[in-house]
């Protein structure tokens, strides 16, 4: 067959732009390899296997972009026609020579044809799809509340494109190859092979064949320009993650931290010099130059300089921010972003000999010189000069998760905000001021708001049973079920003792033996390693499981959800293996096992003291409960038995729920940008209408009850409280008991109680009244050694001389409670 001059012309156009793409594409491969490799060691190679079985079900099952179904069904279908219809590309070469050119062996084979109409069409409907999934949530209308605010939308448009114009040309190749075999007579040529575009097909009957071959050369040309110009231009802007995605993301989910696929939350890493982690008992021995945390972009990990270059800024992780919902500066995508264009920028600098780097262009050399936390210029989120990263958006991370939890391309995006917190803590002493406070406490006392430790056994005054003591009534912990460990909140905070003093009495009744620490338990840490003092947590680690590897602690039942993530997860990289449960767990537990039988209703439930339940409730799922640990059927399965009692679901609920704001030490930090994320979440809650608000955390708790007085100053319902999970069950469990073998406990519970509900039904002068004459008779600890009912855990005793309300205060500045800081 001969070869037409149209034919002679494409067949040159074709190659000359063919060779271009595919030299600069390799060249750009290389050069992300060089760039990685600046990063710091990093092991992500063990497991293949189970690393492999993660990324195939990851990336056919689609598992992460599931959570938007409408979304992962498009993108699917357009994801899987991208490698399923290269094919068609190695068809279109051949085309340019033959118009009625097959592939070798595969030739007219129907299933291979079927598979290629089929994802044809799905391509172009798929993008459609998402092309109008990304106008419908422009931010031209939805401005912040836009996933897609801050992304680079000519890329975006120049992808789509893309894809709606290789999809239109497969399709319309299809239909002009099933005319021309008509007309040939060829056996091929029936609706059978083109089962989806036979249909247009028959519109061009009559047409000659030699006008369908021009056709096919001219359309075949057209798809290899278009795939070629897409390889071209993501080849020379190595920082388009929308097109780079589509090959980087298979290594980053592959080398992601966890080889079983587990998202990459819950415990922190240590703090790793060239690739080691640090040993804290011998940090003497460490290279005086040596960065704890990340400094400069070189700092980070190799898979960290991926992470950024993966990210295909989707805006899922902005979408779910609590920072970003409530006016911060923090989006997860821009930081991300930021970081990767700063990376590529510097990569050169970093790359070259200093002979090369003293004739490098002035604009390199400024990246290289850039800090990468400090003052910013113009918006912080984007900003136009001066650092990369703001330290406004630094510092407004709750680590609350949702941004690695929504992730498609599992970027750990918390691990990159801590790193760059512990360099700045402990190299440049560079933090909020309220954290010196906090530092100060967890140092000397051991807690965060620097109680004396003989007080820590306070929320156990006139319990009608004992409490025993580990170390003092029980030498061994094997005498006993479980460690309970109490916390710092659930010992000093005067809401959340009430869910210690709850959860010490359903144990008892189930039978449950147990211990507590008493004034031998400390501060877990977990506020000082998520705000960047990796030193002061390994202290407190350290300490901690030495105390409770001398009492041979095993099993350890926990109130706080920060504590549980700690020691559950983080203490076993200090040598102590526990088995971790939250209390909610081991209550469900107990319920399903029949020791505890909630049967009373909330009309008729026993509410004394420290119970509390109504008809309805919502739940709140606290951040290192849930996202971090994926406990999220316990707590409902509890209130799912309580009787009479409905749930009643948040809007953003589970893996999608908002934070409360305390995470990350944000409890101890001002919050003085924006509006308040507890006062957004404390909305959507009362918004279900329901009663109470149950909460699994004394953080959340702290943070939901504030938000709660300041939404009922404003004229919110009374009736509404915060609660525990295990208030509501003993509510209900204790008329289940029977009269004569819990009547004297009840009626010494309620004598206990009596005086504390007084004091918190009166006045603030008519309590501090109170507090004194308690003082003076010898029976409560003064003011400056106990949290008072009025103050939440954020009322520092040694807080920084310079400290000042911020102008968003809560209104209860004014009556003789704290002022929030977190």
């Amino acid at each position: 067959m001969s070869v037409s001059p149209l034919q002679v012309f494409a067949i040159a156009v074709a190659a000359l732009i063919t060779l271009a793409a595919v030299a600069f594409f390799v060249r750009a491969i290389a050069g992300f390899v060089a760039k990685f490799k600046v990063g710091q060691p990093a092991v992500r190679t063990d497991q293949p296997g189970a690393r492999t079985v993660t990324l195939l079900r990851e990336f056919l099952g689609h598992t992460r972009m599931a959570r938007k179904p409408v979304v992962a069904v498009a993108h699917w279908f357009v994801m899987i026609s991208f490698g399923l219809l290269f094919l068609t590309l190695l068809t279109a070469y051949g085309q340019l020579f033959n118009p009625h050119f097959a592939l070798p062996l595969i030739g007219h084979f129907a299933p291979y044809e079927w598979l290629t109409e089929l994802f044809g069409w799905a391509a172009v409907i798929g993008i459609i799809v998402l092309i109008a999934i990304r106008q419908r949530n422009h931010p031209r209308s939805r401005e912040r509340r836009s996933r897609f605010w801050g992304s680079t939308f000519w890329e975006a448009y120049f992808v789509e494109a893309v894809i709606l114009g290789v999809g239109l040309c497969i399709v319309a190749l299809r239909a002009m190859e099933y005319a021309a075999g008509r007309a040939l007579g060829e056996s091929w040529a029936t609706a059978t092979h083109f089962p989806l575009t036979s249909w247009l097909g028959g519109m061009l009957e009559g047409v000659s064949v030699g006008t369908l071959e021009n056709a096919i050369v001219v359309v075949a040309l057209l798809k290899i320009l278009i795939s070629m110009t897409w390889m071209l231009t993501i080849a020379n802007i190595p920082t388009m993650g929308v097109a780079w995605h589509r090959f980087l993301a298979f290594f980053n989910i592959w080398f992601k931290r966890h080889p079983e696929g587990r998202t990459s939350l819950a415990e922190l890493q240590p703090i790793a010099v060239k690739g080691e982690p640090v040993d804290f008992e011998n940090i003497e021995e460490l290279d005086e130059d040596a960065a704890l945390g990340v400094g400069k972009i070189e700092d980070f990990t190799w898979k960290g300089l991926l992470d950024f270059s993966t990210c295909t800024e989707c805006g899922r992780c902005q979408e779910q921010c609590p920072a970003w919902h409530t006016d911060k500066p923090l989006s997860p995508k821009m930081l991300v972003v930021n970081l990767r264009n700063h990376h590529h920028a510097k990569a050169p600098w970093l790359l070259a000999s200093e002979e090369e780097r003293a004739k490098m262009d002035a604009e390199v050399v400024a990246e290289a010189e850039r800090i990468l936390v400090g003052e910013t210029e113009g918006d912080p989120t984007v900003p136009s000069g001066g650092a990369v990263i703001d330290p406004d958006v630094l510092w407004s991370c709750t680590t609350c998760g949702a941004c690695v939890e929504q992730c498609p391309v599992d970027i750990e995006h918390v691990d990159a905000i801590v790193d760059m917190r512990r360099y700045q803590n402990l190299i440049e002493s560079a933090f909020p001021t309220e954290l010196g406070g906090l530092f100060k406490n967890l140092e000397n006392k051991g807690n965060p708001w620097g109680m004396n430790a003989r007080l820590r056994m306070d929320w156990a005054k006139d319990l009608p049973f004992e409490i025993p003591m580990a170390g003092a009534d029980v030498e061994d912990l094997s005498e006993v079920d479980y460690l309970f460990w109490v916390g710092c909140a659930g010992a000093f905070e005067d809401r959340a003792k009430k869910t210690t003093r709850a959860v010490a009495e359903l144990l008892h009744t189930a039978g449950v033996s147990f211990a507590v620490l008493g004034d031998g338990e400390t501060c877990t840490g977990d506020p000082a390693r998520r705000s960047g003092n990796e030193f002061l947590f390994q202290m407190l680690a350290m300490q901690n499981v030495e105390v409770l590897k001398e009492i041979n602690a095993t099993k350890i039942v926990v109130t706080c959800a920060h504590c549980f993530n700690t020691i559950k997860n983080e203490y076993p990289q200090v040598g102590g293996q526990f088995e971790v449960v939250h209390h909610t767990q081991l209550l469900n537990r107990l319920v399903r096992e029949k020791r505890l039988t909630p049967v009373a209703r909330p009309d008729e439930a026993d509410t004394s003291g420290v119970a509390s339940t109504a008809e309805t409730v919502t739940y709140h799922d606290p951040c290192y409960l849930g996202r971090h640990n994926q406990v999220y059927a316990p707590p409902r399965e509890l209130l799912g038995a309580l009787p009479g009692v409905q749930l009643t679901e948040m809007p953003r609920h589970g893996e999608k729920s908002f934070c409360c704001g305390a995470g990350g030490a944000r409890m101890w930090m001002e919050e003085k940008l924006g509006t308040r994320i507890n006062l957004n979440r404390t909305e959507e809650a009362i918004a279900t209408g329901a009663d109470r608000i149950a909460i699994g955390c004394p953080f959340c708790r702290v943070m939901l009850s504030d938000g709660l007085t300041q939404k009922q100053s404003e004229g919110a319902r009374e009736e509404i409280e915060v609660v525990d999970v295990a208030q509501m069950l003993l509510a209900a469990v204790r008329r289940g008991e029977e009269p004569e073998a819990i009547g004297d406990e009840v009626a010494a519970d309620e004598v206990a109680e009596e005086a504390p509900a007084a004091i918190e039904d009166s006045s603030p002068a008519e309590q501090a009244q109170d507090e004194d004459d308690a003082v003076q008779e010898g029976i409560e600890p003064t003011l400056d050694e106990s949290v008072g009912a009025t103050e939440g855990p954020e009322s520092e005793v040694d807080q920084p001389a310079d400290a000042q309300p911020t102008a968003d205060a809560d209104p209860a500045e004014g009556t003789g409670q704290a002022p929030r800081q977190a």
